[in-house]
């Protein structure tokens, strides 16, 4: 090439060298981030998924049947997994992978406390409140007993649905994105989780139910 001025060429300097037109409006390609940086933008998007879901992530789980004293190092967990696989959770759907892997923790908390044969009180009543009865107690573990067994016993999807829809209260339109999921998807698989809820309450009521009352 001449001496000529090349006053509208820019080249650029990498290994895969190009000249490019700057009045072609064609730009070069971006320099690939560094190990560092991209190891930092994942710490911050593992912090910021901690301050808006971390509360959310604790009630899932706790509506879920994970016994009361495990909830916090559940909590623990379910984030130690999103930072391992934070590359694998798309934008935009945190809140669903949260849910998801929350559900999974939660019925490991449950299959573990049933191996102890831990009965646990799900809150310690306040200062001035009633305190509850021996029957009201049983009451109470009888029926997280039947809730725990009955959420544990459903497909994995259905689960989903009916502890954000009904435990949550999530709305079908949160659910859905949450999920990734239609919402005439989650609208069936709420419907078919409540009725195989009921048919799995009323055969273990039937089931417990004393003899004469069958």
């Amino acid at each position: 090439m001449g001496p000529k001025k090349q006053s509208m060429v820019t080249l650029a300097m990498s290994d895969n060298d190009r000249l490019v037109d700057a009045t072609s409006g064609v730009r070069p390609a971006p320099e690939p981030r560094s190990a560092e940086a991209a190891a930092e933008a994942r710490s911050a998007r593992l912090r910021r998924m901690v301050d808006e879901h971390i509360d959310f992530v604790a009630r899932v789980l706790r509506n879920a049947g994970t016994p009361a004293t495990e909830v916090d190092d559940e909590v623990q967990r379910t984030f130690i997994i999103a930072a391992r696989r934070i590359d694998d959770v798309h934008f935009g759907s945190e809140r669903g992978f949260l849910l998801q892997t929350a559900l999974h923790q939660a019925a490991h908390a449950r299959r573990a406390a049933a191996r102890r044969r831990e009965v646990l009180v799900d809150e310690v009543p306040e200062v001035g409140e009633s305190v509850a009865t021996p029957e009201d107690l049983s009451d109470q573990r009888r029926a997280r007993r039947m809730l725990d067994q009955v959420l544990d016993d459903m497909h994995a999807d259905l689960r989903a649905v009916f502890i954000a829809y009904e435990l949550e209260e999530l709305t079908m339109v949160e659910i859905a994105g949450a999920l990734g999921l239609p919402q005439g998807t989650v609208a069936s698989r709420l419907r078919r989780a409540r009725a195989e809820f009921q048919e799995r309450v009323r055969a273990l009521e039937d089931k417990l139910a004393p003899e004469g009352n069958r």
